[in-house]
């Protein structure tokens, strides 16, 4: 392992070189997770040669500890990071999608590179507190209305949102309070109660009814069915949907700094077909980022053709705006942890430098902010202004986190 990131190093000379491979953007349980625990996500980060794994929760960061203490005895850079669902109400009004298919004005909003998640500052934690709060009411609320789908069609559960929180805490080794609840828990919870009520021969029917209309899983498809339960039953104009109260995009901002970390954009790219205009085309996503202070973006790029991936890194990264990737694991079903191109297409070496460097840009200000040094941007979100300009200050944290994710590494 450590061979093969020493080979892969930024080179003085400035020859070209595969770059490690990173992964900024994964969801750790008791956040719904592919990984059963904090350890398993990072022993197999280790394991396919990640040399850094970030982790982007939501509502409550305590695992973050375990991680960070599990990544450093595998040597592999923990990254500490979050997402929040917001709204830019602007763009709602008007009707425009931003990084959401289906709901205007919808935008997810991350954070990197978060130092404050243990010590919050009192802003930060009336913040998190007020997100929280709105959520566990939803996921409550939605909770109770799935029960009544599940009795009208004819089976009864012993399903509640603190019922399956407990066994989410038990699942994931946390105490339950640790467990910000998710659709896709409670879609998980009701698949599981029906598998133990219903012998396979007779879900199909139940489903029917369930739905009003048969199902498109298989009976013994567990994960299938979790999402069909979601799509047909949990989202906009479905008997179980409650509406979501998104915080406003300035208050996610402001969370952000205050944790410590950088605001970055989650891009959705082709991911959604057409584009959503927000993001379309890339060099205008550019400049809408900018005029709202985000200089750090994000791709899933296993959603995305490689081509557009590319059209993307360029475009942003020739903007000034930091790009990562990530996969996301937030289903059940096991990928590779390093990020690839929409249907295995590999990462073009545009694409993986640019990955690579931001996520030892992130590496960078996360450690600096830590030692009580300026960080990439300050507690306004602005950039640090200690440089010439963009290319130098992307370079001088560049090669400090470089230096430090190969410092982390020597140990394995």
């Amino acid at each position: 392992m450590l061979s093969s990131l020493t080979a892969a190093s930024d080179r003085p000379n400035g020859q070209t070189a595969p770059r490690p491979i990173v992964n900024t953007h994964v969801h750790l349980p008791p956040n719904f997770s592919a990984f059963a625990t904090v350890t398993d996500a990072v022993r197999r980060a280790a394991a396919e040669g990640l040399a850094a794994i970030g982790a982007s929760n939501y509502h409550d960061f305590r695992v973050y500890r375990g991680f960070a203490e599990a990544a450093q005895l595998e040597g592999v850079t923990a990254l500490f990071g979050l997402e929040v669902i917001t709204v830019l109400e602007d763009l709602q009004r008007d009707g425009t999608l931003v990084n959401d298919p289906s709901n205007p004005g919808r935008t997810y909003l991350c954070g990197k590179g978060i130092t404050r998640f243990e010590q919050p500052t009192g802003l930060a934690t009336g913040l998190v507190a007020e997100m929280r709060a709105a959520s566990d009411r939803r996921m409550h609320e939605m909770t109770d209305r799935m029960a009544e789908c599940f009795a009208l069609a004819g089976l009864a559960t012993d399903c509640t949102d603190t019922v399956i929180a407990a066994d989410e805490a038990a699942r994931s080794d946390v105490p339950p309070a640790w467990v910000a609840l998710q659709e896709r828990h409670i879609a998980r919870a009701f698949q599981e109660a029906l598998f133990r009520e219903l012998p396979p021969d007779r879900r199909s029917r139940f489903l029917a009814g369930l739905f009003g209309a048969p199902s498109s899983a298989a009976p013994t498809d567990a994960v299938a069915l979790q999402d069909e339960i979601r799509s047909r039953l949990m989202k906009a104009g479905r008997p179980a949907f409650v509406p979501e109260a998104p915080v406003s995009f300035d208050a996610a901002y402001r969370l952000i700094v205050e944790l410590g970390g950088i605001p970055c954009y989650p891009t959705l790219a082709d991911g959604a077909s057409p584009i959503c205009p927000f993001e379309d085309p890339p060099q205008a996503l550019a400049g809408r980022l900018l005029e709202r202070h985000v200089y750090c973006a994000e791709l899933i790029p296993g959603r995305n053709r490689q081509a557009v991936v590319d059209q993307y890194v360029a475009a942003l990264r020739g903007a000034g705006i930091l790009v990562m990737a990530g996969t996301e694991h937030n289903t059940q079903r096991m990928i590779p942890l390093a990020p690839t191109c929409a249907a295995g297409e590999a990462l073009s070496e545009l694409a993986r430098d640019a990955f690579w460097e931001g996520a030892c840009v992130v590496a960078a200000h996360q450690w600096r902010m830590a030692s009580g040094q300026p960080g990439y941007v300050d507690a306004a979100g602005r950039l640090n202004s200690a440089y010439d300009d963009d290319a130098a200050r992307i370079r001088a944290f560049r090669e400090l986190g470089a230096d430090l994710i190969r410092a982390a590494a020597s140990g394995r």
